[in-house]
């Protein structure tokens, strides 16, 4: 009777450690990850703030995307362009998944994944100018840019470290480089070409002027150094979403 009595109880401890130990890794499967992208609000159509205050764009939904299928959370949090690569540094943000451009000067200091987009810069002026790409970078000209851009960088240091007569206004986002633009105080404005279409579309009375590029200009994401856990869930999420229907379906929906 005693032995029954302690066969019973061995089988109910070990009842209660199967039960607890799977509860266990019920909930650790439960809990995902969090990561935080940081993207530029007004930079459409890869990511900006929509009507109704909710992160929104290209980047934005490859990788709402990719966190499913890759297994993991994501907030997108809204982050100033020109301090987006410090924020990625100092840990206040993750990666960032924002048109963001490839360049060797950014590479010094953070790290990239496999490229997913190629873009050229645009000069867009209003409809009534007669400035091609050549004049409306020369000639005393004033061109506005936003803070923190590679095609910012291109003027300073192609043109006005070389000496061409060039005047450069900078602003927090292209947006404001447009209103100025339309209300002629400045002469053109140079962003990537995607989002001058996109702007274009959006506001009569603009016209782009020209596009060029070296063949280079490419997008990737942008994540901390050493983050290889990450690196590689990009990648692969990356990898499988260019392969699949949706990457075509995303494109077609955003325009580019």
């Amino acid at each position: 009777m005693k032995r029954n009595k302690s066969i019973v109880v061995n089988i109910f401890m070990v009842l209660t450690f199967a039960l607890l130990i799977g509860g266990i890794l019920i909930g650790q499967a439960q809990e995902k990850k969090t990561y935080i992208n940081g993207i530029d609000p007004d930079f459409p159509p890869f990511a900006y703030i929509d009507k109704e205050g909710n992160p929104a764009g290209f980047d934005v939904e490859v990788v709402n995307w990719i966190a499913k299928e890759m297994g993991f959370e994501v907030k997108h949090q809204p982050t100033a362009w020109d301090t987006i690569i410090p924020t990625l540094n100092a840990k206040k943000i993750d990666f960032i998944a924002s048109g963001l451009s490839v360049t060797a000067e950014r590479a010094q200091v953070i790290a990239y994944t496999m490229p997913y987009y190629e873009h050229k810069w645009a000069l867009v002026v209003r409809e009534d100018s007669d400035l091609n790409i050549v004049t409306g970078l020369s000639g005393g000209h004033t061109v506005g840019v936003q803070r923190g851009t590679t095609g910012a960088n291109w003027i300073e240091d192609s043109l006005i470290k070389n000496g061409v007569d060039v005047k450069m206004k900078v602003y927090d986002t292209f947006t404001l480089a447009i209103e100025d633009l339309l209300n002629g105080r400045i002469d053109s404005a140079v962003q990537d070409d995607t989002m001058v279409k996109q702007i274009m579309e959006a506001r009569p009375g603009l016209k782009e002027a020209g596009t060029w590029g070296t063949g280079e200009e490419r997008y990737a994401y942008g994540l901390r150094k050493g983050d290889t856990e990450l690196l590689n869930l990009l990648n692969e999420g990356l990898t499988k979403i260019m392969s699949s229907p949706k990457w075509n379906e995303l494109k077609a929906k955003y325009g580019i």
